[in-house]
């Protein structure tokens, strides 16, 4: 009966780990379309990384400065959403593998609104003594380059 009560301990603590994660990623799109840079900062480890590709954070300040970036306020400015689709997280105890799909909607004319990029990112987190963060977060564009794919084949790996 015990082995029964530990294993759905095991089974829940998963899941709620799981659940957590997924919560995280999925309060970066509404975070960083408010131009939130501390909150956005926040969902990192002080020295977490982010490599988008054209460009590399190494810090809570970094990912708070492209929020604040001209660029980023610009379009905000427009009208953007950053869409994430759901997770497949893989929690090895205090560490996880995240790997997700988004698309980045900007607004284009009065009425509507196009997608500017489509990209994968790879995640790898951590516990603290208040929950998950990001240590390192790596997105590619779906450009047909490969590179993508590399991520999701690195998410996957288990």
């Amino acid at each position: 009966m015990s082995d029964t009560l530990e294993n759905l301990e095991k089974r829940l603590k998963t899941l709620e780990d799981e659940r957590d994660i997924a919560r995280l990623i999925a309060s970066y799109g509404p975070l960083v379309d408010s131009g939130d840079p501390d909150a956005v900062a926040a969902l990192w480890a002080v020295d977490g990384g982010y490599d988008t590709g054209d460009w590399q954070m190494s810090s809570r300040a970094d990912v708070a400065a492209m929020v604040r970036s001209e660029q980023h306020q610009g379009l905000i400015a427009r009208g953007c959403c950053h869409f994430f689709g759901p997770p497949a997280v893989t929690v090895d105890g205090d560490r996880a593998v995240a790997i997700c799909q988004s698309m980045l909607l900007v607004r284009r004319e009065a009425r509507g609104f196009a997608v500017a990029r489509a990209g994968v990112h790879l995640l790898h987190l951590q516990r603290n003594e208040s929950g998950w963060e990001i240590v390192s977060r790596t997105a590619r564009q779906l450009d047909g380059s490969g590179q993508a794919i590399e991520l999701i084949e690195a998410g996957f790996a288990r």
